[in-house]
């Protein structure tokens, strides 16, 4: 099946700006470059930019693109780092960008909810929250406050809460389908129904994956379950100092994360992944030199006052829980080596005065610099979203961090150089190790520092991120880039650590030819868009011409 293209559009924009007016379908050249703009290997350029503000607006905008034939690529804000960003699978499609669909359409304090539409932030649900003085956390990403909540959650993607396997949390979904029609998944198709929102799976066919990493229907609200306010938080850092020690610790923290003892998702970062958090690549020390020396690496792990590995992660609960929590980490981390150490509000301020007393000097500034991370931690568990984190995506920048960095803050932009593989692997030590022993060598080969995080994404799995961090302004090394990720991508899956979420320039690759899954959702595609309208090539390969 192919999209059938129009030669230019033109019959098509001329209907949109009937539909949304001059200036919300925009051909500029400088605003398709923006939208052009991308940290990955894959740029294309649209046909145009649509900005509708409402569902029905939606419907009728993907209305004309059938009858011209026209292809649509929604995004919400634009901010799919290391997989797209903005750009869609193909020039010549027309973005549909719903970041102007902004609002907040319900909020239940007592059943701990709210309504969203796709361009609603993470900032904007964070302050509403706090505004209103509602008694609830949202989750949030390291992506930055601007991102689109929504965006990431239709990724599948993951935050840091006991709530941050975030798509578990939605709950009822309003989606416009390649004609137009507008659907309620769960309850919400039946007109009386007061449970949409506590009950995801409704009656009949649970439908609202299928509207997740795919380009069957364009998601304009869904229900969001929040996360009620705990009276104690607690979070904690664990640093390993030997790289093999780390499948000792991932083994004893296993089955804290099984039986509920740990209810957030923990991070587990390389040396250098948690180094490019305060720094950029340090050009003068190493000589720039790729990958870095082990001397300069070890120089840089001692300045950081980190080991091989850091896991993070925060505990909830009451005061009693908490405690109870701690003394069960301690316990399971003993016969490890590990040291683990835990951070409160009381502490950070306790370290913040001493920092102060220190002042200029290098230990005052390495104490500030270490409650300035934890304070960070802490807004993060809470849902506050901190862009400090967005550091690691310009590590190989030639200008580093932007003036005023992290307000503002746009990878794509700002020319940051960076491709994602994110396997996920079974919450074993063993397959942790084996994983970092099968990426180091082709990142060493193709001359590239090896930044990994990997998180436990639910009670048994973990979901790794496996970053090639590259200088766009040498032509060179951003085609190695591509080779290395290529490469790291092929092994990967052919060693059974299949990615949870890929790029653009990837998604081709998911479909051998034979895979009975795919012809399924070709078939579901071909049911729902049969003239392959919405997102044509976006994970399920509708063959575009």
């Amino acid at each position: 099946m192919a999209a059938a293209v129009a030669a230019d559009g033109g019959a098509a924009l001329a209907a949109w700006r009937a539909l949304l007016g001059e200036d919300r379908v925009v051909t500029e050249a400088a605003t398709l470059d923006r939208y052009a703009a991308s940290t990955s290997a894959w740029s294309t350029r649209p046909l145009a930019v649509l900005r509708p503000r409402d569902t029905e607006e939606v419907a009728a905008v993907a209305r004309i693109a059938g009858s011209e034939r026209v292809p649509l690529y929604p995004i919400s804000a634009g901010r799919n780092w290391g997989y797209g960003d903005a750009c869609a699978y193909r020039d010549g499609h027309a973005i549909v960008d719903l970041s102007g669909m902004n609002r907040i359409l319900e909020a239940d304090a007592t059943l701990a909810y709210v309504v969203i539409e796709p361009g609603v932030t993470q900032k904007q649900l964070s302050d509403y929250l706090r505004e209103h003085d509602l008694p609830l956390w949202m989750d949030c990403t390291g992506a930055g406050p601007d991102t689109s909540l929504m965006g990431n959650i239709l990724e599948r993607g993951f935050g840091h809460s006991p709530y941050g396997n975030r798509f578990q949390s939605v709950a009822g979904m309003e989606v416009v389908l390649a004609d137009g029609e507008v659907v309620h998944t769960g309850f919400g198709h039946f007109p009386a129904s007061v449970n949409r929102r506590v009950y995801q799976y409704g009656v009949g066919p649970y439908v609202d994956g299928l509207f997740t990493q795919s380009n069957l229907g364009i998601v304009t609200s869904l229900g969001l379950w929040l996360m009620p306010k705990t009276a104690a938080l607690n979070h904690f850092l664990c640093m390993v100092d030997e790289h093999a020690d780390i499948g000792p610790v991932i083994d004893a923290l296993r089955p804290l994360r099984l039986d509920g003892t740990l209810r957030s998702i923990l991070h587990i970062g390389n040396d250098l992944r948690v180094i490019s958090g305060g720094t950029t690549y340090p050009r003068e020390l190493a000589g720039d030199t790729v990958p870095l020396a082990d001397a300069v690496r070890r120089q840089l792990r001692a300045a950081a006052g980190v080991g091989a590995w850091t896991v993070s992660g925060a505990l909830y609960g009451s005061s009693g829980q908490v405690a109870l929590a701690r003394r069960a980490l301690r316990k399971a981390l003993a016969a490890t080596g590990a040291r683990v150490q835990f951070l409160d509000e009381r502490k950070l301020d306790l370290a913040a005065a001493a920092a102060r007393l220190l002042g200029n000097s290098a230990p005052g500034r390495r104490l500030a610099a270490k409650v300035a991370l934890g304070r960070s931690l802490f807004e993060m568990n809470r849902g506050i979203p901190n862009g400090r984190f967005l550091a690691g995506a310009y590590w190989r920048r030639r200008g580093g961090l932007p003036p005023g960095f992290p307000a503002g803050a746009n990878p794509a932009l700002d020319n940051c150089g960076m491709l994602w593989v994110s396997p996920v692997l079974p919450m074993r030590g063993a397959d942790l190790l084996r994983v970092h022993a099968l990426a180091e060598p082709i990142f060493r080969t193709h001359g590239f520092d090896l930044f990994v995080t990997f998180s436990m994404i639910n009670e048994r799995a973990l979901g790794g991120v496996l970053t090639v961090a590259y200088d766009k302004e040498d032509a060179a090394e951003a085609a190695r880039a591509l080779v290395c990720y290529r490469q790291l991508f092929a092994t990967m899956m052919e060693a059974g650590y299949i990615p949870y979420r890929v790029g653009l320039q990837s998604m081709a690759a998911l479909d051998s030819g034979t895979d009975s899954y795919w012809r399924m959702v070709g078939r579901i595609k071909a049911a729902l868009d049969p003239a392959g309208i919405i997102a044509p090539g976006r994970y399920a390969q509708n063959k575009e011409g």
